[in-house]
C-alpha cells in the first residue's frame, strides 16, 4: 500500500487541517489500514469462495442471469443511497450522513482526492462491522428467499454476486483514493473512473452529480453524470 504522503501536488490547508483533527479525534492509535482491507477482502472472498462451492450440478443457463440482475440492482441501489441518505440527513440515519458529507467530503475533495497515509483508509472504506451487516441483513436473508422461491443455486449465487458488489464497491472506491502516481491509477479505466469520482468530490456538483461510486451505469441512467457543458448551462 503507497503512501500518498510522496505525492508532489499541495493539500489546501483546511483540508490539512481536517484531516489533523480527524485523525486525532476518531483513528485509534492500534488502528491498521492493511488489516482493515485485508478483513474486507479476505472476508468478502471467504463467502463468496463458501457460496460458490455450493452449487449445484447441472445449472440452468437462466440461473446465470441471477450475476447481472444482482449487478443492475446493486447499481441501483449504491445510487440511491449515495444520492439519497448519504447527502441528505434522514430519520435514524443520521450517522450515515456525518460519515460521508461532513466527513469523507471534508477529508477528501476534488483538490486532495489521495489519501497520505495507511491509517487513512479509515476514512475510505466502510467500517468493517458493515460487512457482517450486510451479509447477515442483506445478502444472507435475500438469497435464501432466492433459494426457496427459485433455485438453491440461484441462492448461492445471488449471495455470491451480491458479496462481490460490495467488494467491487470497496476496491473501486479505494482506487479513486489512490495517490495518482499509483501503478493501479494509471490504468486507463481507473482514469476515467476517479476523474468521474473526483467531479463528486468537488462541493459545487456532489448534490447533483457522479453519485455512483463503482461504475457510473445508473448516473447514466438517471442523467446525473456530469460533463462540462452542464456548468454552462
Amino acid at each position: 500500500m503507497a503512501e500518498a504522503a510522496r505525492a508532489t501536488r499541495s493539500i489546501p490547508e483546511r483540508v490539512a487541517r481536517f484531516r489533523e483533527d480527524y485523525r486525532r479525534k476518531h483513528v485509534s492509535p492500534r488502528y491498521s489500514g492493511r488489516a482493515h482491507f485485508a478483513f474486507t477482502s479476505l472476508g468478502s472472498l471467504a463467502v463468496i469462495g463458501f457460496a460458490v462451492s455450493h452449487l449445484e450440478g447441472g445449472r440452468r443457463p437462466l440461473e446465470w442471469l441471477t450475476l447481472p440482475a444482482v449487478f443492475l440492482l446493486g447499481n441501483v441501489v449504491e445510487f440511491l443511497g449515495h444520492r439519497g441518505p448519504m447527502h441528505h440527513r434522514r430519520r435514524g440515519l443520521g450517522l450515515l450522513f456525518q460519515r460521508h458529507t461532513e466527513q469523507h467530503h471534508r477529508f477528501f475533495t476534488h483538490e486532495a482526492l489521495a489519501y497520505e497515509s495507511a491509517r487513512d483508509v479509515k476514512m475510505v472504506l466502510f467500517p468493517p462491522v458493515l460487512l457482517l451487516f450486510f451479509l447477515g441483513a442483506i445478502a444472507a436473508p435475500l438469497g435464501a428467499l432466492c433459494f426457496v422461491l427459485i433455485s438453491p443455486n440461484v441462492g448461492w449465487l445471488f449471495v455470491a454476486s451480491a458479496v462481490g458488489y460490495y467488494l467491487t464497491y470497496e476496491w473501486l472506491h479505494f482506487c479513486h483514493h489512490l495517490p495518482p502516481e499509483h501503478p493501479v491509477a494509471r490504468f486507463a479505466l481507473m482514469r476515467h473512473l476517479r476523474r468521474h469520482h473526483e467531479a463528486h468530490h468537488d462541493p459545487s456538483k456532489m448534490q447533483r452529480h457522479n453519485f455512483n461510486i463503482s461504475f457510473p451505469f445508473a448516473d447514466w441512467l438517471f442523467g446525473t453524470s456530469w460533463r462540462p457543458d452542464k456548468d454552462r448551462r
